[in-house]
Formats: structure tokens, C-alpha cells, sequence
């Protein structure tokens, strides 16, 4: 699957796409909150998204559902969307140098509060 650079991002949510961010809760008081997206601790990411699972959120509609995960500099998030599509959600793909990378492409974030799903 194709990694998105930030501006895709942007294209692929306005298209429907779930944006998740895995940072800590330090790290988004850091570097800001990602309009939009639902923060998912990365330890349940899998079974929070998994649409088979009881314990999944209602975004989490179908196999299909295209899903962009976010982290700090780009390299968890590369990982968690491997694994993600290995479960089956076949068009779960992240972004190319993470929240870093959005903030360098002047895109916006904000100070919260932000959408946590435990």
C-alpha cells in the first residue's frame, strides 16, 4: 500500500478516510491535535479498528474502509498499518513522516480537545 505524504492525507480524509493518531498524550500537547482524526493508543489499534471485533469503534465499519494512522515522525504509524492490512483492512496505509511532516507542510493542528477512544 502507498504511504500518503501529508497533503494527500488531507484529499483521502475530505474522501472518507478514518485518520487515526497513535501519539502519547504528551507528544499531541507538543505538537498539536490533528483536525479530525481519532486518537487510538497504539497498544488496541488492532482491535479497536478490527470491524469483526465487539470492542471495535462505530467508525470501524468494513474491511474496506480506508484507514490513515498518524504518529510522530512517520515510523510506528508504518508499522501499525502493516499490520492493520495483515488483519485484513486491506486500504489502511500512514503518513509519510508523521504529524512532523504535516506541521512541515504548513497544514494545520490545534490545541484540542481531541476525539480519545479508549
Amino acid at each position: 500500500m502507498k504511504r500518503l505524504e501529508p497533503l494527500e492525507v488531507v484529499a483521502a480524509v475530505a474522501n472518507g478516510a478514518l485518520l487515526v493518531d497513535t501519539r502519547t498524550a504528551p507528544q499531541r500537547g507538543e505538537q498539536g491535535e490533528l483536525p479530525g482524526a481519532l486518537v487510538i493508543d497504539r497498544t488496541v489499534l488492532e482491535w479497536r479498528l478490527d470491524p469483526a471485533c465487539p470492542w471495535r469503534i462505530p467508525e470501524a465499519t468494513g474491511y474496506d474502509l480506508q484507514i490513515v494512522v498518524a504518529c510522530r515522525q512517520g515510523y510506528s504509524s508504518s508499522l501499525a498499518a502493516a499490520s492493520l492490512r495483515q488483519m485484513g483492512l486491506r486500504r489502511a496505509t500512514d503518513l509519510v513522516g508523521g504529524v512532523q511532516a504535516w506541521r512541515a507542510a504548513g497544514l494545520p493542528v490545534h490545541r484540542g480537545p481531541a476525539d480519545v477512544r479508549t
